[in-house]
């Protein structure tokens, strides 16, 4: 548990959401949080972004599906989940016991399944807001990345916007040239936050096999090897917007925290970290505290956006 000065120290709040301290669990990286009761303290941490939920179940990608990199992980699940209304029948029951903000991770392959997954998830009570992950082909126009077309992503935004009452965190990627036209669709379309960054496409080799590593061939790269990219993508998009950035990638320490709060974010999250260490998100948080009371800086917001360059 935090002490009170800590909880002083690090609260902050996010969209209008209050969070107890801006450390995030990455979707995709702590199940449906239920999973993880026994091994970690789910209130330690200021969030908890379950893993992606689409229109109907998902069975994912063939094995293998994890390869540790050097510096990193490569991964391809697939996106595997058991779809939205078993989730909010099995899942979110239990999840609305604990104090952390409950963020529901949404995905699909057409604008309509969007739709669909956020009304469902609107008739349900526990959740604080949503977060969009746009890393995904439109199937309706020939398969082109929502993520990749700042003119998809700022449709997708609008049609989903005026059917969600919670706040709207729309999740980028970071395989584009350049992130600020995708930042600011993503406003411009009435987008509450954005979180960056998604994984890195990526390839891994068995040079005996002569195959890929992965069962699906390509996986996204995550972890401590991203760092320095996630920070300067995550740089340019808080330069671009004025709504809050979350950032995230390769997270392992509260000192790594707080140089992505320089960087301009209001919040960060955790991910490949909780493969090794499911306590993560509580124990940065309590790193995060340490950093601010050795700087003396009274609140974590004061750090947001200090960057000097």
């Amino acid at each position: 548990m935090l002490f009170l000065d800590q909880v002083s120290r690090l609260s902050t709040h996010l969209c209008g959401i209050q969070l107890v301290n801006p450390v995030i669990a990455a979707s995709g990286t702590y199940g449906y949080g239920v999973e993880f009761a026994t091994v970690a303290d789910l209130n330690a941490m200021g969030g908890l972004v379950v893993k992606g939920l689409s229109r109907e179940p998902i069975a994912g990608n063939p094995p293998p599906r994890l390869w540790e990199a050097e510096g990193g992980m490569i991964n391809s699940i697939g996106l595997q989940n058991i779809g939205v209304r078993a989730f909010v029948d099995q899942k979110l029951p239990a999840l609305r016991n604990l104090r952390t903000a409950i963020f529901a991770n949404v995905f699909g392959y057409a604008p309509s399944d969007y739709a669909e997954v956020i009304r469902v998830l609107e008739d349900a009570e526990g959740i604080a807001g949503y977060e969009l992950n746009v890393s995904c082909p439109n199937t309706k126009h020939g398969g082109i990345y929502f993520s990749s077309d700042p003119a998809l992503l700022g449709d997708l935004v609008s049609l989903v916007r005026p059917l969600a009452r919670r706040p709207l965190i729309v999740k980028l990627s970071p395989n584009v040239a350049r992130i600020e036209p995708l930042a600011a669709a993503a406003e411009q379309a009435g987008a509450d936050a954005i979180s960056l960054v998604n994984t890195f496409v990526s390839l891994a080799i068995d040079p005996h096999t002569r195959r890929s590593r992965i069962g699906a061939g390509f996986g996204g790269l995550s972890g401590p090897a991203i760092k320095p990219i996630a920070l300067r993508l995550v740089y340019e998009a808080a330069k671009a917007v004025r709504i809050p950035v979350i950032g995230l990638g390769g997270i392992r320490t509260g000192e790594d925290a707080a140089e992505f709060l320089v960087a301009g974010a209001s919040a960060v999250q955790v991910g490949t970290a909780n493969f090794w260490d499911p306590g993560a998100p509580g124990r940065i948080a309590l790193e995060l505290d340490e950093y601010l009371r050795q700087e003396n800086i009274d609140n974590v917001r004061e750090l947001v956006g200090t960057l000097q360059i």
